[in-house]
């Protein structure tokens, strides 16, 4: 199932976690129309409680989305180097498993 904040706008769930504290909305049927279980729901309400009129779905990534270009690098590098040892017919690899021969290799 998608994530919340691209299913519902903040004023829906909003007026929603509202019905729940006010009384006028079953817990389970919140749950249902929001597609969260149990704990997700509790937590939603309790950052709703904490701040009503500000409450949102929205957040700030505290890491970076996308891997640095040099980690990125090394790892095409790093596939390339091993496609050429699996696609290299003068080796016969196709019944050894490759990543524990290259363990025992790098050992000594």
């Amino acid at each position: 199932m998608s994530q919340l904040h691209k299913r519902f706008t903040d004023e829906q769930i909003r007026v929603l976690l509202q019905g729940y504290c006010e009384g006028k909305m079953p817990r389970a049927e919140i749950q249902n129309m929001l597609g969260v279980g149990k704990a997700r729901f509790f937590a939603l309400l309790k950052r709703y409680r904490q701040d009503p009129t500000s409450f949102s779905l929205n957040f700030q990534r505290s890491t970076p989305a996308r891997l640095s270009n040099e980690a990125e690098a090394e790892i095409e590098s790093a596939l390339l180097r091993e496609k050429e040892i699996v696609e290299n017919l003068d080796l016969l690899i196709s019944e050894y498993n490759y990543t524990a021969m290259k363990d025992r290799l790098e050992e000594r």
